[in-house]
């Protein structure tokens, strides 16, 4: 139960904005400004739900996640020229594939050291034997491409139907570690002695969401919003169509067909799209939001006590993660923003990675987590099915 009830969807998303207005106002203080605002939001969050102001689940949520995510994909794509971006993109994908290199790794150490018990014995059973690939190939998924890759690994695994305990474990650690590890990314740059061990490179002076010295007003205000609700209503008719062609799996490609669609007038009409001034900061606003509803899923009190051993697995898995990105990295000479885009990328996906970027200011690293973020999405159910069907047991 929760001072604000599950079932009223509006209050709920009240109160994610409400948390996402005071992550904003505690980033202006002393004190606050030594985090930034999405962290606030995150902490917020994950405090708010746990102590019972919020609920851990609600519609409200789900309405955040259907409607905010897609619609933030052309909100800070809209200006994003890929003739002039198309360098650092490369670079970014580098970096995204040390990161999904660096959850493999992470996956097979974690998954390696410790073993899964059945949670009401405390015994290894021989159905825990056998149900063990399935987890480290869902881990894999999610970690390289996101929920829905995820989803994809549960079904193709068979874990829904054959323990479904384990999956609601497994996805209540999921959210957890996701809101933890997106505060953490946020929190490396202002962290002196791990910034100071990368190569320092300017990204907030890209032409992705350069307003060009515009006004923002209502008319602009609402120009923005139309070309990026026209765009998410296209996208999911060219996605709808291609399901009916080819299969549900074709649902996979829902935000690379946004982002295409998003780019194909930012590059081919620059000057047009210049015009549009607002919305980059509607996106910052919704991105603080979008991080809000994930945090709020985390039971940390239930997890504790339900789940300790998948807690230490992921903990390993993202460790070893964030061991292989930003060591290897620093030696390849990729900047800390660049990292932390890709490593977001990988572990949350293709909306919190543009999310996190603009709200730190890298603007010519919005575009390209979109992009390795959809990569993501292509290589996560692949390369987790790969390592299902060869995982011993």
């Amino acid at each position: 139960m929760s001072l604000i009830p599950a079932d009223n969807a509006v209050a709920s998303v009240a109160a994610l904005f409400g948390v996402a207005a005071a992550g904003f106002l505690m980033e202006k203080t002393r004190i606050g400004a030594l985090l930034t605002g999405a962290v606030w939001a995150i902490l917020f969050a994950i405090l708010a739900s746990n102590i019972g102001l919020i609920p851990q689940d609600s519609e409200g949520y789900s309405f955040v996640f259907r409607y905010f995510v897609p619609i933030l994909i052309p909100l800070f794509l809209m200006k994003a020229d890929l003739r002039k971006i198309f360098f650092e993109t490369g670079r970014m994908f580098g970096a995204f594939l040390l990161a999904a290199a660096g959850t493999v790794i992470g996956a097979v150490v974690a998954f390696s050291l410790i073993s899964l018990p059945d949670y009401e014995t405390g015994v290894r059973t021989a159905d825990m034997v056998s149900r063990e690939s399935g987890a480290v190939g869902a881990f894999i998924a999610t970690y390289i491409g996101g929920s829905v890759n995820y989803a994809a690994l549960i079904d193709i695994t068979g874990l829904a139907q054959a323990d479904p305990d384990f999956v609601s474990s497994a996805t209540a650690v999921d959210n957890l570690f996701s809101g933890l590890f997106l505060a953490l990314l946020a929190v490396l740059p202002g962290i002196s002695w791990i910034a100071s061990r990368f190569v320092k490179r300017d990204h907030s002076q890209g032409e992705v969401i350069a307003e060009e010295g515009g006004k923002v007003t209502a008319a602009t205000l609402a120009y923005s919003i139309t070309f990026a609700l026209v765009v998410v209503a296209l996208g999911d008719l060219i996605t709808a169509a291609l399901s009916s062609q080819f299969g549900p799996g074709a649902g996979n490609w829902r935000y690379a067909i946004i982002t295409v669609l998003a780019l194909i007038p930012a590059t081919a009409f620059p000057r047009v799209m210049a015009r549009l001034h607002g919305g980059y900061e509607i996106g910052v606003a919704l991105s603080f939001v979008f991080f809000a509803a994930i945090a709020a899923g985390a039971d940390v009190v239930g997890l504790v006590q339900t789940a300790p051993v998948l807690i230490l697995i992921i903990g390993i898995l993202l460790l070893v993660h964030g061991v292989v990105v930003f060591g290897i990295g620093s030696l390849l000479r990729f900047s800390l923003p660049e990292l932390i885009t890709a490593s977001n990328a990988a572990i949350l996906g293709a909306t919190t990675a543009p999310a996190l970027a603009a709200a730190k200011g890298w603007k010519d690293l919005v575009t390209p987590g979109v992009l390795v973020g959809v990569v993501g999405y292509a290589l996560g159910t692949v390369v987790a099915t790969v390592v299902f069907q060869i995982w011993p047991g």
